[in-house]
């Protein structure tokens, strides 16, 4: 992990032959030509995935396809029969097992198998890290003081994270509630060292939100021992000490997966790295974060070139669009290469999918050392706080620098914003995390979109559901059956004071509501009377500093006039339709939804002018939105709004 540069560097691609180094590289990644004959079925995902990995499936309407079933178990099994050959990890997505064999014979008969496609040496024997901090770049450095009383807030008191969270507008998302709880991060570095024990990580312990760990590096089961980098960055997400440091999404719950190894840096850490994210995918995850990257290795043969840029050709590139392919939102850190002969991101950050984070100061200044894109695509794609970021470590609260600490400080947000709208997939949450962010301009290529804006992103996801859900329109009135209630649904169209006015035709205002609204959240509210209004037509006016709107000729009539309107609005286990017959004879009353899909239909023979009430129950299992109660008969048609 030695080229890891303010992160984690590392890199593979020139591939070399396996039989010449297999006692200097003995861990060989063995690749299969295919999957055939496979016991594990598309038809039964339960063997190989958690029902949480095929509930986000399903969510998201994401097919199952051959990558997802695991390596054929008998082509394994023919591998370990060919010698001394040891076992180690496998990618189901890559169609590979590492394996750990120091006989050039028996290398040379695995290759020779009918199944395998390459034989590839690519990592050494050394597993066991060196000193914890030589091999980063990275600077953390323990804080003086760590008591502050700044940056509190109605939830909570950040302390020295403040800066970090309110950048972003974070704590707008903290203040809703939206803190990452129900959301499951897998944190991809190497290693977690006495998370177990700091005090920064007691309530994710203590409410089990630790969900597991995993060595993919040593495979001893545990990672608390290993290199402190990976609990540097967990705490800029799950740190909750008040006053010193709270995290970014310190409810969500969290898989701690080790794939890097600090002793030496080779390939193999990009094989680790996805089989690490397939892992994450299994077991469910929503999110990876990853502080780790590759374009450099110990042996400079092996190296990355500027050629891999944007065209998937690394193995951990493809392991990372694979990920998200899946589902999952991947961030990455950018590199810390801006001010070094490498100069460009490193990855998998490159990838389409996977969002890249550079690095800036609280102040929104660029740090000198985050990469800068290559040229050809918008890369990076974000920023956020990487210098002088708070950070905890087994010695207390720290400040630290490098484009580590960008990537996690964000991917929590992120999560939060997440929890909000899980009924968007990841390129929707992330394309409204580019939306709202503050624009790179002549900086681009190193902050690409800028500093994500978590408010922004909010309102612009909110407004894609609303319009999902109530088309266009945002304000809805109807009028109960007795007339003394005037149901009034309001998407708010600002930050604070609003009114509605019930105007008669003079213009006359019969009542009127004061509104403090929030741009985009949804209102419900009414004008009621102690008596039914007087027959007439009536308007419902709207206005703030900014917008007005109103909705004319609502009338309130005479029971012998009106022929058909539903009530109340909104409705929610029920609702009830009140008919006076236009007509005599069979007719049929349909709900609907806003695109004419039936939901529930009622037939019923009338007769003319007599009165009748329908209800429909079906609307218990509607999502809010807008419906339509559809009258057809011989004589007469119309239909009438309704509102959930």
């Amino acid at each position: 992990m030695r080229a890891l540069r303010c992160l984690l560097i590392v890199s593979i691609s020139c591939l070399f032959v396996a039989e010449a180094h297999a006692q200097q590289y003995p861990k060989l990644v063995v690749v299969f030509k295919n999957k055939n004959n496979s016991p594990y079925s598309l038809s039964n995902p339960s063997q190989y995935l958690s029902q949480r990995a095929i509930d986000r499936r399903t969510r998201y309407s994401i097919a199952l396809d051959s990558t997802d079933l695991p390596v054929n178990p008998s082509y394994i099994q023919q591998v370990l029969a060919q010698g001394p050959v040891t076992y180690l990890s496998q990618s189901k997505w890559l169609n590979q097992v590492l394996i750990y064999c120091t006989s050039s014979t028996t290398i040379s008969a695995i290759a020779a198998l009918p199944f395998v496609n390459s034989v590839t040496a690519i990592g050494s024997l050394t597993t066991n890290s060196t000193s914890q901090e030589e091999r980063f770049k990275e600077t953390v450095t323990p804080l003086a003081s760590t008591e502050k009383t700044e940056g509190t807030t109605e939830n909570y008191n950040y302390g020295n994270s403040y800066g970090q969270i309110h950048i972003h507008s974070g704590e707008f998302l903290h203040s809703k509630g939206l803190t990452g709880k129900g959301m499951v991060i897998a944190i991809l570095d190497a290693g977690f060292y006495k998370y177990k024990t700091i005090v920064a990580f007691d309530s994710t312990r203590a409410h089990n939100r630790f969900l597991g760990e995993k060595d993919f590096v040593a495979f001893d089961g545990s990672v608390n021992e290993d290199d402190s980098h990976g609990e540097y960055c967990l705490s800029t997400i799950a740190a909750n000490v008040p006053g010193v440091m709270v995290g970014t999404a310190p409810d969500a719950s969290f898989w701690l997966l080790r794939t890097e190894n600090t002793a030496s840096e080779m390939p193999i850490e990009e094989h680790n790295w996805v089989a690490g994210a397939e892992f994450a995918d299994s077991v469910g995850a929503d999110l990876i974060s990853s502080s780790l990257g590759y374009y450099s290795f110990d042996n400079a043969a092996l190296n990355h070139t500027y050629a891999n840029f944007y065209n998937n050709s690394t193995m951990v590139s493809k392991g990372a669009t694979y990920a998200a392919r899946r589902g999952i939102i991947v961030t990455n850190s950018a590199g810390n290469e801006g001010a070094n002969s490498w100069k460009y991101l490193i990855f998998p950050s490159d990838g389409d999918s996977v969002c890249a984070v550079a690095a800036t100061d609280v102040n929104k200044n660029i740090a000198y050392f985050s990469s800068y894109g290559y040229p050809g695509k918008i890369k990076p794609n974000i920023a956020s706080v990487g210098s002088g970021t708070t950070v905890y470590t087994s010695y207390g609260v720290s400040t630290g620098s490098g484009t580590s600490f960008s990537n996690p400080n964000i991917n929590g947000l992120i999560a939060c914003l997440w929890e909000a709208f899980p009924q968007f997939n990841n390129m929707t949450i992330l394309s409204a995390v580019y939306a709202s962010s503050n624009k790179g301009g002549n900086t681009a290529e190193r902050v690409g979109y800028g500093l994500p804006n978590m408010k922004k992103a909010f309102r612009y996801l909110k407004a894609l559901k609303n319009v999902q859900q109530y088309g266009k329109d945002w304000l809805f009135v109807n009028a109960a059956a007795n007339k003394q209630r005037i149901d009034v649904k309001l998407i708010g169209r600002t930050d604070g004071a609003s009114k509605l006015n019930l105007v008669d035709r003079s213009g006359k205002i019969i009542s009127s509501i004061a509104l403090n609204t929030e741009m985009e959240e949804v209102y419900d509210t009414a004008f009621s009377f102690s008596t039914p209004l007087p027959e007439g037509t009536y308007a419902v006016q709207y206005a703030d500093a900014t917008t007005s709107q109103s909705i004319d000729a609502l009338k309130v009539e005479g029971q012998q006039n009106q022929w058909l309107h539903a009530a109340p609005v909104p409705f929610d286990s029920y609702t009830t339709v009140y008919l006076k017959a236009p007509e005599t004879g069979k007719v049929s009353l349909r709900l609907i939804d806003s695109k004419g899909k039936q939901i529930q239909r009622k037939e019923l023979s009338v007769v003319q002018n007599n009165q009748y009430q329908v209800t429909f129950t079906k609307t218990a299992a509607l999502s809010k939105g807008v419906y339509y109660i559809e009258y057809n008969g011989a004589l007469q048609h119309g239909s009438i709004q309704v509102v959930r």
